[in-house]
């Protein structure tokens, strides 16, 4: 599942996005973003449109919890 996710940077106007193939890369996303003092404006996902960072954060422990363990 894909995800969207639409930031501010403190030092401009306009709001800006980025995709993540993941959760667990969405996740990264808006923890790396949270570090540079950048505002989360929204999370999107086809399937399952707006959400927090709350619901990603179960949507990326369910997607690791799905994904086979390596031997």
């Amino acid at each position: 599942m894909s995800y969207t996710i639409g930031f501010q940077s403190k030092n401009q106007k306009s709001i800006l996005a980025t995709e993540a193939a993941t959760a667990n890369q969405a996740v990264a996303i808006i923890a790396a973003l949270r570090q540079s003092a950048d505002e989360i404006k929204f999370i999107r996902s086809p399937q399952e449109g707006e959400m927090g960072i709350e619901m990603l954060l179960l949507l990326a422990k369910e997607e690791a919890e799905e994904m086979p363990q390596r031997a």
